[in-house]
């Protein structure tokens, strides 16, 4: 079962929930060990699609650069879960660098289904439903801060 939550352009970003944070961060070692065969079928499916394909820059995909620096936030999330103050200066670059691509909120969707499905290919039988379900509200928390800060600098802020 993997979770998929509709983003709504008026919700803003609910705190995870302790137990969540506790899985979330459970998944750092895993996520260390596994992190690049997790982006790497990530990106293979969604890249399924070939509208979602063109919204990538294919020389990072095809060097292997994107697949390594997604691992590295996604692995820099699950350690720094509990104090996101840390990662301001990625999500800044991150969200910088999606509106260069032209990256919309309706694209953020299409990753969590080829994210989520990602992690269980790779885990295998360590993808509990409880560490999916964390992934996923963990997921959509993060997609709405860079939902939000996109939508500033989009408006020019």
């Amino acid at each position: 079962m993997y979770i998929t939550y509709i983003y709504e352009e008026a919700t803003m970003p609910q705190p995870l929930a302790p137990e969540t944070i506790a899985i979330i961060k459970a998944t750092a070692p895993a996520l260390q060990q596994h992190g690049l065969a997790i982006t790497t079928r990530m990106y293979a499916r969604l890249f399924e699609d070939p509208a979602m394909k063109v919204l990538f820059d294919q020389a990072a995909q095809s060097s292997g650069e994107q697949p390594k620096r997604l691992a590295g936030a996604i692995l820099a999330f699950a350690r720094n879960v509990d104090n996101l103050a840390v990662l301001s200066g990625a999500i800044e670059g991150i969200a910088a660098r999606h509106v260069a691509a032209r990256i919309k909120p309706e694209h953020y969707p299409a990753v969590a289904a080829a994210l989520l499905p990602a992690i269980a290919d790779v885990l295998g039988e360590a993808a509990t439903p409880e560490v999916l379900e964390a992934w996923g509200q963990a997921y959509w928390f993060l997609a709405e801060v860079l939902i939000g800060r996109e939508r500033e600098i989009y408006a020019g802020g």
